[in-house]
């Protein structure tokens, strides 16, 4: 796969993996004159970080070497599936920055062909009509030291599983009352090949195809004659599929498919701090843990984007990970790296103030100054924002203490700050409420001090953000952190959701921030100035009621944890 900047843009391809030099092969040799590869989920949920890292496989290699890759929907469970996902997934890939060939495909567009070749393999003494239930069919099965045994309908009549295939077509039959097995060997160590179902009964409507079948083809079934269908020269898949190629290659191998596609799997990629489950994140929904399948602390790519991750990123961040033959866990600190490396060189910046403490310069002007600063410290292209100046601000509540040593670097009374892009000035009284609670700051502001220092010599002791009384808008801010506490919250017969951190969400609702956030399109990335980096919602926000998402901050707090990783 080719490396990707900062700014989203393809550059040369990435070191060498080992799919790459087996397509290089492949071509050299001229097994293939074009490959076609195919990004297959199951509509069963929405896509997580793992997906996106074979999207970018898959399509990926095909972008690199001249060739095509395929969307599919492996829609052989309909119990579980949704138009919901499918149309997730789709926006998903495109929002990655990819596009598959030709129009989107489904397995279940091949159903009639499934079908004749279930047929054809009957007719071969290759499957038959098996009557045993569940719970026997287990019992025949073996285990992984013992041999499992012979159905005692494995050798009826080829004739009587094709009338009872028909019949199981027609409805005739209850949901566990018959299957369809291949007939390949029962005392096989590879449990796949154990004479595997390859169609089954279920009484359920399907998203594409209506009430026309009730019965469907397994999913081991189904995947290499979509593959052979298309065309498709190398299905690519990850390694959990490891043991069910030899049952991939018997079907190709006694079935007369189109072409031959052949199987290669790579380690599947893991985050540490994350749970990828699509059931165990189901439940998360569910129960009400997170707000939807693209709440912004969910893995899924939908909740990353949401959170503010952007596609170059996520990019960027697979490419470093690599592909390989074995799994493994990543350190989530990569994929927060990766996201805040983007933003540091791509980012606006504003001031958001979180916790509004105002603040009263009794020397200021009269009339409000419009000050002027860039939009990014290094990014001339960018241009510059106004800022809005007057005698009443608005600083953060925890950058003023009364009194305070000498590491406090903030506004201490007696002492001098410089607010951001602006003056300095010196804190020199307070107003208190009621109940004793500071209500103000007084300060006075030092003359000649716009982008100069003191001409008294006395520097300021740190640097503060702040925003202007009269034009600073109110926003809700939501701050985030990670969903689990544990770097492997599912590992082993651990309950994840005893591992869930009760504080990986704050909701500051009365926030001010600087117009020009305000205004922003929805997911726009800007740098909150001393805070953090922090994405306008794409759902809720807008210029009446703006509405902050944090992606990450400016550093790495977790890794002093004495834990692995790096988050805000």
């Amino acid at each position: 796969m080719e490396s990707t900047t900062a700014a989203g843009e393809r550059s040369a391809p990435a070191s060498n993996n080992f799919l790459r030099s087996i397509i290089t092969d492949d071509l050299k040799s001229g097994r293939y004159e074009r490959i076609v590869t195919r990004f297959p989920p199951e509509p069963n949920g929405y896509l997580h970080i793992g997906h996106a890292k074979s999207i970018s496989v898959n399509f990926g290699l095909a972008e690199e070497f001249g060739g095509v890759c395929h969307l599919r929907f492996d829609d052989t469970n309909p119990e579980k599936e949704s138009q919901e996902f499918i149309e997730s997934i789709q926006e998903d890939v495109r929002w990655l920055g990819y596009e598959w060939a030709g129009p989107v495909r489904y397995a279940s567009s091949y159903f009639e062909q499934f079908y004749a070749w279930a047929i054809h393999l009957v007719e071969h003494d290759k499957a038959y009509v098996c009557d045993l239930s569940p719970d026997e069919a287990r019992e025949y099965r073996g285990t992984l030291t013992e041999p499992g045994r012979n159905s005692p309908y494995r050798d009826r009549p080829a004739s009587e599983s094709l009338d009872l295939l028909r019949r199981m077509r027609d409805g005739e039959f209850a949901e566990g009352e018959r299957v369809l097995r291949a007939k390949i060997d029962m005392a096989s160590p590879n449990m796949n090949l154990r004479d595997p179902i390859l169609y089954r009964i279920r009484r359920v409507a399907h998203h594409q195809t209506g009430d026309a079948w009730c019965i469907y083809p397994t999913y081991d079934f189904a995947h290499g004659q979509e593959d052979a269908i298309e065309g498709v020269t190398h299905s690519i898949c990850t390694l959990e599929f490891e043991d069910h190629r030899p049952l991939y290659e018997w079907l190709i191998e006694n079935l007369p498919v189109p072409s031959r596609p052949r199987q290669y799997e790579f380690g599947r990629l893991n985050t540490s701090y994350t749970v990828t489950s699509k059931r165990k994140l189901k439940q998360l929904v569910d129960e009400g843990i997170v707000a939807g399948w693209d709440d912004p602390r969910m893995p899924t790519i939908a909740g990353l984007r949401r959170r503010g991750y952007t596609p170059a990123a996520i990019r960027h961040f697979c490419e470093m990970v690599g592909t390989s033959r074995s799994d493994g866990v990543v350190d989530v600190a990569m994929l927060e790296h990766a996201i805040r490396d983007d933003l540091n060189q791509n980012a606006p910046r504003g001031m958001c103030v979180l916790r509004p403490l105002r603040l009263k310069l009794r020397n200021a002007p009269a009339q409000h100054l419009p000050l002027r600063a860039p939009a990014h410290p290094s990014r001339d292209d960018l241009g510059e924002r106004e800022l809005p100046f007057s005698g009443e601000l608005y600083i953060d509540r925890e950058d003023f203490r009364e009194e305070a040593n000498k590491k406090f670097k903030r506004l201490v009374l007696g002492k001098r700050v410089r607010l951001r892009n602006a003056y300095v000035i010196e804190a020199v009284d307070v107003e208190k409420d009621e109940s004793g609670e500071i209500a103000a700051v007084i300060a006075d502001l030092i003359e000649g001090t716009l982008g100069e220092d003191p001409a008294d010599g006395i520097k300021p002791k740190g640097v503060i953000h702040w925003v202007e009384a009269g034009s600073a808008v109110p926003a809700t801010v939501r701050l985030y952190d990670r969903l689990f506490t544990d770097p492997a919250p599912d590992r082993g017969s651990a309950d994840f959701m005893s591992f869930l951190n009760a504080e990986s969400l704050t909701v500051v609702e009365h926030a001010l921030v600087e117009p020009a956030l305000a205004a922003a399109a929805p997911e726009a990335h800007f740098q909150f100035e001393r805070e953090g980096y922090f994405v306008a919602d794409r759902q809720e926000h807008s210029a009446e009621h703006p509405v902050f998402n944090e992606t990450i901050g400016l550093r790495d707090v977790w890794a002093g944890k004495g834990n692995t990783g790096g988050s805000q």
